[in-house]
């Protein structure tokens, strides 16, 4: 179990401040040493807006990856990353964003980058923990194998999108295996393909996916999954049920499952009781995907909700999904109600 009851915390992404959402786009105009020092203030900013809101568990905000898996294709070899993506105008969707051809044995030598992303974490959170009032714990956030697969074009050796699962398998393995081995005592494995496809798909095929990818960190750190329904750009991919995936995602070898509850109305909320008897549940009570700044009062109310089902001590609360698509201060103003709703209910048991 976790460390307190009704903890809050957050998936991994946060918003770029505007400056590095510009200097991304112009980046041949820096030097090496003008980069790492963007991305370290970039880090220093996402970490004082969630230590600001009270938040018990935070990240880097993501702020080195330009997409939350995409970013990861750049530390693959054996992959030919397309220039372009076949459809660049319109409305968004899944179809602006380009696929990859695989071109040799994929390997990943220097790692995936998470475990340098956390160092910097460590050295940049270790004054800035050090003058908050409370104390929150570090988390790292790396999207497992399925995911990874979805933009990779099948070929001769890798057939279909389950063989390309299993080259990535141990990639995403090696590196997590070095995220604990740095210290790292908080992981997600971010699946979201799965949670958007297991209606279509074998469901205990996902499970046994995952439990392969953490074996070598299961009980070595609270390990958890997010279970979304898509969020590119604000849009959901995914048919959006939780049916589908329970009861077989209940076998996955994890400390806690996050689902997706306020863009959904919190419809299927029953299902946090039926994970809460296998491990703890982070519920989604925070929409990121639009613009209506949830009030304290309604954290209370949801929050309140969410005991109806779960005993405080398998709960955690958190935004549906990363915060990257969201406008950053809207980010920052559910983040502060979020934490201060958790806090008025803790308080008052």
């Amino acid at each position: 179990m976790k460390d307190q009851p009704l903890r809050t915390t957050v998936i991994g992404s946060y918003p770029f401040p505007s400056w590095l959402e510009f200097a991304c786009g112009n980046l041949d105009r820096f030097g090496v040493n003008d980069r790492e020092e963007m991305i370290e203030d970039a880090v220093v900013a996402a970490l004082h807006d969630q230590i600001n809101a009270g938040l018990d568990v935070v990240t880097d905000g993501e702020q080195t990856r330009l997409d939350f898996n995409l970013s990861f294709y750049g530390f693959i070899e054996g992959i030919e990353l397309e220039s372009a993506p076949p459809r660049r105008f319109g409305p968004p969707a899944h179809d602006q964003r380009g696929k990859h051809k695989v071109t040799g044995e994929l390997k990943s030598p220097r790692g995936l980058g998470a475990v340098e992303d956390f160092e910097r974490l460590k050295k940049l959170a270790a004054p800035v923990i050090a003058g908050a009032a409370n104390k929150p714990v570090l988390k790292a956030s790396v999207p497992g194998p399925y995911t990874l697969s979805g933009r990779l074009i099948p070929n001769q050796k890798h057939p279909d999108r389950y063989a390309l699962t299993e080259a990535l398998l141990p990639i995403v393995q090696e590196e997590l295996k070095a995220l604990v081995e740095a210290g790292c005592r908080e992981v997600t494995v971010d699946e979201p393909s799965m949670s958007c496809y297991a209606h279509r798909e074998d469901p205990k095929k996902f499970v046994d996916i995952f439990n392969r990818t953490v074996e070598p960190i299961v009980g070595k750190c609270h390990l958890s999954t997010h279970l979304c329904f898509g969020n590119f750009k604000g849009h959901a991919v995914g048919l959006r049920r939780y049916a589908p995936m329970f009861p077989a995602f209940l076998d996955m070898k994890v400390d806690e499952i996050h689902v997706e509850m306020a863009s959904r109305e919190f419809a299927e909320l029953g299902v946090i009781g039926e994970i809460a008897k296998r491990c703890d549940v982070a519920v989604g009570i925070v929409d990121v995907k639009s613009y209506y700044i949830e009030t304290v009062d309604d954290i209370v109310d949801r929050v309140k909700a969410c005991l109806k089902h779960a005993p405080a001590d398998r709960l955690s609360f958190a935004p549906d999904c990363g915060l990257s698509q969201t406008a950053r201060w809207a980010a920052k103003q559910k983040l502060i109600n979020m934490c201060e709703g958790v806090r008025k209910v803790r308080s008052g048991m």
